[in-house]
């Protein structure tokens, strides 16, 4: 499981270093595509497969779901990290996600997200309110 934000940076050739506590998991291959509001999902490979074989699963006569595979798995690059920690992500995602220099990347449970540091500090800005208010709908019985 993922948890937890940390906040590297990119270097000139679009590299980032893993956090320490990600790498294990990550070290049989990742997977990076498009994620919701504009950041990067990373997936182990052996996640990605998973999900993936969910996603086939949608019925092909559904626009929505052939929309949503088109989008989610044109923009995916399979990649590795390499013996210093660092993963490469594809000039194309860095452009989706606005990724400069600075960056947030958080654990996000199954996966991990990238974001662009100020996107994701106006996100949560936004969203804790929100995330105070909706937790007893959200999941029922837990609090």
């Amino acid at each position: 499981m993922f948890l937890g934000t940390y906040t590297p940076r990119l270097d000139d050739k679009g590299r980032l270093i893993v956090p320490a506590k990600f790498r294990e998991q990550l070290e049989a291959g990742v997977v990076v595509t498009r994620g919701q509001e504009r950041c990067l999902y990373v997936f182990p490979l052996a996640e990605f497969e998973r999900l993936t074989d969910q996603l086939r699963q949608a019925p092909v006569t559904s626009k929505q779901a052939r929309d949503y595979l088109r989008v989610f798995l044109s923009g995916a690059s399979d990649e590795s990290v390499d013996k210093q920690g660092r993963v490469t992500i594809p000039p194309a995602l860095r452009t989706y996600a606005g990724l400069d220099r600075d960056v947030a990347v958080i654990g996000a449970g199954q996966r991990v997200e990238i974001w662009d540091a100020g996107a994701w500090e106006v996100y949560l800005t936004e969203q804790e309110q929100v995330f105070a208010e909706q937790a007893e709908e959200v999941v029922p019985g837990l609090f």
